[in-house]
């Protein structure tokens, strides 16, 4: 009953959040950002006790710092806040119109899409992430937040509702699932009557269960197999630089390096400075035949390694034929997230482009760059794989959706 309550006031607060003002609505998101910032030590304690649990339950080095927050982590999140508040409002805009036969006018306007559940795990700046975005679009949100980061969600959720309650808003267009039970999510995701669309982010096996289960409509990206291709063509200096940002940087996010693939008419020169650089940096490696007869000390890649998402310091390495072979590769194995070539022929990088049928497609630069708030949509939502109504990093523009609207003068159908 309380999920229920939770849902049903989310959509009663949403027809409020809809029809605020642009003003309105950046002036709840200015308060956020000063909550963020003068409540920062709440925000360290709570994730304090977060950290040491997880420490507690041994979970990976990775998974530790998705959830570890700092000042200047925070700082981060509050600079993300600002960037939103200065992104165009989509809400409103009219395009399309046309005067019909009849004399009618008929002509589309963006509007939010309704009630918005973000599933997500241990990351709690998706917490100001989504209700940010979601407010800027007037859309109500509900925030399931993993169990990992639930003390620090709670402070942040505080916040936010504190902001909302400064400018007279109701604080119901962020609903907040406050408990560790994993039953429920399989009652949330049956509530269509209430929660309009759901956006899960996190590891496959969580996003995989709530397609499996909702009963209402789902965007969303399975994992995140990124390649790289280093053509044959290319400098040897950039390339160094971009795959080792895009596998080391952060190596425990979904826009993260997996596979990386390798002409072979430059796989003997290039391959063991990669290896010396990912040594240094304690990646392992894990090789095809052909990498193998020239780096003899690294692990055989498996089937299952060209399908892995990682998350962790380590890389598949294969070496293909030509840039054709390549793309064959990414559509075999690769999971339509973002994937990259480092070259300098234009042809190749254009047919690159073209080709490959992912949502991100990055032409001498990291797969890192497949962010939100990297592409200038000041944060993300999550990152959408699905081909209908939003792919790739999802912002302000994908949280609305688009209505008819005429307009007549007394018109009537012969």
């Amino acid at each position: 009953m309380e999920l229920l309550q939770i849902a049903q006031s989310s959509k009663t607060a949403f027809y409020e959040i809809s029809k605020l003002s642009t003003y309105e609505k950046n002036e709840i998101l200015k308060n956020i950002k000063t909550g963020l910032i003068n409540n920062t030590a709440n925000i360290l304690s709570a994730n304090k006790l977060d950290i040491t649990a997880a420490e507690k339950k041994g979970l990976s080095a990775a998974m530790i710092d998705r959830l570890l927050l700092t000042d200047q982590r925070i700082k981060k999140i509050a600079d993300c806040v600002d960037e939103i508040i200065a992104l165009p409002d989509p809400v409103g805009e009219i395009s399309d119109m046309q005067i019909r036969p009849s004399g009618i006018k008929v002509g589309r306007m963006r509007v939010p899409i309704g009630v918005i559940l973000i599933i997500f795990e241990a990351r709690p700046n998706v917490t100001i992430d989504a209700a940010t975005l979601c407010l800027k679009s007037g859309n109500s949100v509900v925030l399931k937040g993993g169990s990992e980061a639930l003390n620090t969600n709670r402070e942040l959720v505080k916040i936010i509702k504190n902001a909302l309650i400064q400018n007279n808003i109701n604080p119901d267009c962020v609903g907040f699932v406050d408990t560790a039970d994993r039953s429920a999510l399989a009652q949330l995701l049956k509530l269509n009557e209430y929660i309009d669309l759901v956006i899960p982010r996190g590891g496959e096996s969580l996003i995989r269960a709530v397609v499996e289960q909702s009963t209402i409509p789902v965007i969303k990206h399975y994992k995140g197999v990124c390649h790289t291709f280093i053509d044959a063509n290319f400098d040897k200096k950039s390339a160094l630089e971009i795959i080792y940002n895009a596998k080391v940087q952060r190596p425990g996010v979904c826009n993260a390096m997996e596979t990386l693939l390798i002409h072979s008419a430059v796989a003997s020169e290039i391959l063991p400075e990669i290896k010396q650089m990912y040594d240094n940096a304690k990646v392992e490696l894990f090789g095809c035949e052909k990498t193998l007869k020239i780096l003899k000390d690294i692990k055989p890649a498996t089937e299952d390694d060209w399908y892995a998402e990682y998350l962790d310091l380590k890389l598949a390495v294969k070496i293909v034929e030509s840039i054709d072979e390549a793309i064959v590769h990414i559509h075999k194995y690769g999971s339509a997230h973002t994937d990259a070539i480092i070259t300098n022929d234009y042809y190749n990088a254009e047919k690159f482009l073209r080709e490959v049928d992912s949502s991100t497609v990055i032409v001498n630069a990291s797969t890192r760059f497949s962010d939100g708030n990297e592409f200038g949509l000041g944060a993300e939502i999550g990152i959408s794989t699905d081909k209908l109504h939003a792919r790739g990093p999802m912002g302000i523009r994908e949280l609305t959706t688009l209505k008819f609207i005429v307009y007549g003068s007394g018109q009537i159908r012969k």
